[in-house]
């Protein structure tokens, strides 16, 4: 292998030379064999639209020669492209509040733009890493910026995704509005209900996570890009440090806003947590309703659509496997969010220095959702009901005789159970139908009153 040699204050290194990277990146690989997790992409895509548009805002302020801003934008948008995809190195955990990713950023695009200027890499006199590239900015302004966009992208990804999840359940709602079954309180039978009322009421939560993850947004759109090392902006100019967040908001669409108090906003990331909390109830939604699924599947009353053979040894058994993955998801998700709830409370006077952590568990959870969403729409979609079996857990069930209560009272239907329980009978409906007689029993029983809200007074 081929190196170049570069220098920092700490001495000389050797990097490989077909590598974009410079010194402080191989540094960084040396340091942070941590965890065996990359840098997010999202993370990196986004860091470097941020420096797309520091690059535009200096070219405007003159601060930049347009020879200069030219091949760094051009750097910029072949990795938006996806290009140089294999430039990423460093682990996710590293120290110094995500100093080494916003460095590799810079020296990959550095040393990209002094190829497209007809250098070679390592010609730092052409394009500067920290001069040029990081020109008038900070990691503690760039990452968190930068955090907060792959976020917002991450929760439309979500907010999209939950609306189809939610539709597929709507669907079967539509689908299963005539089936009767029996309703389960605390693991135990309780009166009864439709199979499509149960399916509506895991649309409307899916419903709710759908709204709250489209909302996040408002949280995560003010920035503290321009406010250098500790939200005052020092080393930049007025004019950049007004423009830059324009700058931004054009390239990106997103509806971004400089912060009125950089120094609130660069010291402390409690809207990471706030939004992270909505995340942790989505996934406690997925695992909640995946949970019952799963149960409904056992006793008979659904069908989950098999897609994959479930045992190595044992012929022909299927298992819920996707839903055992969504149960997963969430349960990392819920994971992710005490992480971050940790490296928000954890940071220290004017920076949070545990970013790097807090962007992995943030980003590693949205992309989990979004895509625990995904699978689990296709598992919904190839659910079928089993009426027959719905309607006999229905039938056997010494609850419904609750249904009949405003005809009778609770003595009277006390006693009927009383008289059933000493017959020879397990059918409890074709009792109360030799008793009470078919046509009030297919009445009280019928999807249309134990879904009417309650009974009509006509007293």
């Amino acid at each position: 292998m081929e190196y170049r040699i570069e220098k920092d204050m700490l001495g000389e290194k050797q990097i490989p030379a077909d590598k974009y990277w410079g010194i402080h990146t191989q540094r960084a690989i040396e340091n942070f064999p941590s965890s065996g997790w990359p840098v997010s992409g999202e993370l990196i895509r986004a860091i470097v639209t941020v420096k797309k548009a520091a690059c535009l805002a200096n070219l405007e302020t003159g601060y930049l020669s347009a020879d200069k801003a030219k091949t760094i934008v051009a750097a910029c948008d072949e990795v938006l492209e996806g290009k140089l995809l294999g430039e990423w190195p460093i682990d996710a955990l590293q120290g110094g509040a995500g100093t080494s990713t916003n460095m590799m950023v810079n020296e990959v695009l550095a040393n990209r733009a002094i190829e497209l200027s007809g250098g070679r890499k390592g010609q730092y006199e052409r394009v500067h890493p920290i001069e040029d590239v990081n020109m008038h900015q900070s990691t503690n302004d760039v990452y968190p910026t930068a955090v907060k966009i792959a976020a917002i992208l991450g929760f439309k990804a979500l907010s999209d995704a939950a609306e189809k999840l939610q539709g597929a359940f709507q669907s079967k709602e539509k689908e299963f509005v005539g089936i009767v079954k029996i309703g389960r309180t605390e693991l135990q039978e309780a009166v009864p209900m439709t199979l499509g009322a149960e399916f509506g009421a895991f649309a409307e939560a899916f419903a709710r996570d759908r709204w709250r993850t489209f909302k996040c947004e408002e949280r995560l759109r003010v920035v503290n890009l321009g406010g250098t090392a500790i939200g005052t902006g020092l080393g930049a100019p007025q004019r950049y440090i007004f423009l830059v967040t324009e700058k931004l908001r054009e390239i990106t669409g997103l509806g971004l806003s400089a912060s009125e108090n950089r120094v609130d906003t660069t010291a402390n990331s409690d809207p990471f947590v706030e939004v992270s909390g909505i995340l942790k109830a989505h996934a406690s939604n997925l695992i909640k309703i995946a949970e019952d699924l799963r149960r409904m599947a056992l006793l008979g009353e659904i069908r989950i659509a098999a897609v994959q053979a479930g045992s190595s040894i044992m012929p022909g058994k299927v298992n819920p496997v996707i839903l055992e993955a969504v149960i997963q998801s969430g349960i990392q998700a819920i994971a992710n969010d005490l992480m971050i709830t940790e490296t928000t409370s954890r940071s220290t006077f004017q920076i949070n220095e545990f970013m790097p952590l807090l962007a992995h568990a943030l980003l590693g959870s949205l992309k989990l959702l979004t895509n625990a969403c995904g699978i689990f729409e296709r598992c919904v979609q190839g659910i079928q009901a089993l009426p027959e079996a719905c309607q006999h857990h229905a039938d056997i069930s010494e609850t419904i005789v609750t249904a009949f209560l405003p005809s009778m009272g609770y003595e009277k239907a006390g006693a009927l159970l009383k008289e059933f329980h000493a017959s020879d009978q397990k059918n409890l409906r074709e009792f109360l139908e030799t008793k009470l007689g078919k046509d009030l029993v297919k009445k009280v029983l019928s999807p249309q009153s134990l879904l009417s809200l309650g009974y009509q007074d006509h007293g």
